[in-house]
């Protein structure tokens, strides 16, 4: 291949192109980028940057000393894929053309419709996010986070170290429960509630006041909850509308074999806009962590370089970590389709413990809250364990 294009230039694009390096593809290298921004890491952005304990120096991806001999082209978007032409299309009007494509376009925020131009509602997926909702956080007051998920949570956990009146609005009777299930999605909400952030459930949001600014979230129950500043973080999308009419295959973002390849040759899909298969569960799964974003690119590299002739092998199980009110949350494989789940390690009551998820007797996914050295030793025997 003379020229490979990374289309996204955030960490799973980045962990690519290292890899095409490393795995000793010597030729022209192309990262394209609709941010401005050179690749940074993303889980501080809704605790330490969000705090003013970090700057945006300490966010770089890239090593002081790293060459990847790459060409940046940053501040323009994908807008097509020309199969015919091996060429990307960009918003700037260019084309690139590449042999070999590694899409990591990556996801957005999901919003709520209708609050376009009202000051004080954020989402938070991008550093400019960051940095806009960091400005409102410092005038202090109410906020209201919509979604009560991990980004949500990490959000209220930090605006409440910030001395802010903290509300969180869930439409689910129970927040996490579809990552975690609603025993433990459960326990770990309870943290709202320790520490006096208020957590309305199972009430959906109808819209927000406000002429200019928002100053309230208006509930479907016909309740209103006073705010200076909002948070949407009601998931995301994968970025993948620029692919229709490539041929390659959309199913809940890019649809991948075990090893990233799509359905064309020469274009693999990594990060959070890939559908990878997965062995362990016969299904296809869109894995949205930061581990995945750092470990699959290899693998797909490696079926790229090879032109598909190598053996797709088995993912790791998913692994994310969170923090939230100075406990650290730990969780790895997959809760959906367990039939038990019991507490190994400590107790939930002091928000301890190490639980394990299992199927037909079989473990499928641990989640440690403040264990992180038995939850190590659980997450190696997960990825251990035959398919």
């Amino acid at each position: 291949m003379r020229t490979v294009a990374v289309v996204g230039a955030s960490l799973a694009g980045l962990s690519a192109a290292r890899s095409l390096r490393k795995q000793g593809y010597d030729g022209r290298l192309v990262v394209i980028g609709d941010e401005p921004h050179r690749p940074y890491d993303r889980p501080p952005l809704s605790k330490e940057f969000l705090a003013g304990a970090i700057g945006e120096a300490d966010l770089a991806l890239e090593r002081d000393d790293e060459d990847l001999r790459a060409e940046w082209v940053l501040g323009t978007r994908a807008t097509g894929l020309d199969r015919a032409e091996r060429a990307i299309r960009l918003a700037d009007g260019r084309d690139i053309r590449a042999d070999g494509v590694v899409i990591a376009t990556g996801a957005a925020a999901r919003t709520l419709p209708g609050t376009d131009g009202l000051a004080g509602v954020h989402v938070l997926r991008t550093l400019d996010d960051a940095r806009a909702l960091r400005d409102d956080l410092a005038r202090g007051g109410r906020l209201v986070v919509i979604g009560g998920g991990f980004i949500g949570a990490e959000v209220a956990s930090t605006a409440y170290a910030l001395g802010l009146d903290v509300t969180v609005v869930e439409a689910a009777p129970t927040p996490l429960a579809g990552p975690l299930g609603e025993t433990m999605g459960g326990i770990v909400s309870a943290l709202h509630a320790d520490h006096g952030v208020r957590l309305l459930c199972g009430v959906g949001v109808k819209g927000l006041s406000g002429e200019h600014r928002v100053d309230a979230v208006l509930l479907e129950n016909g309740r209103g909850v006073p705010a200076d500043t909002v948070v949407v973080g009601v998931g995301a999308r994968p970025c993948v509308d620029w692919l229709r009419g490539s041929g390659i295959e959309l199913d809940n973002g890019v649809k991948c074999g075990a090893d990233g390849r799509t359905g064309v040759a020469g274009v693999i899909a990594v990060g959070d806009c890939a559908n990878w298969y997965d062995p362990r569960a016969g299904a296809h799964r869109r894995v949205e962590h930061w581990t995945g974003a750092m470990e699959r690119p290899d693998a797909a590299v490696a079926a790229l370089l090879a032109h598909g002739a190598t053996e797709p092998g088995v993912p790791r199980p998913p692994y994310f970590w969170s923090d939230q009110y100075g406990v650290k949350i730990q969780f790895a494989g997959h809760a959906t389709g367990a039939d038990s789940v019991t507490v190994e390690e400590g107790t939930t009551d002091d928000r301890c413990f190490l639980a394990v998820y299992r199927r037909a007797g079989r473990p499928v996914a641990v989640l440690g809250m403040n264990q992180p050295r038995l939850f190590t030793r659980w997450r190696k025997q997960l990825a251990a364990a035959a398919p």
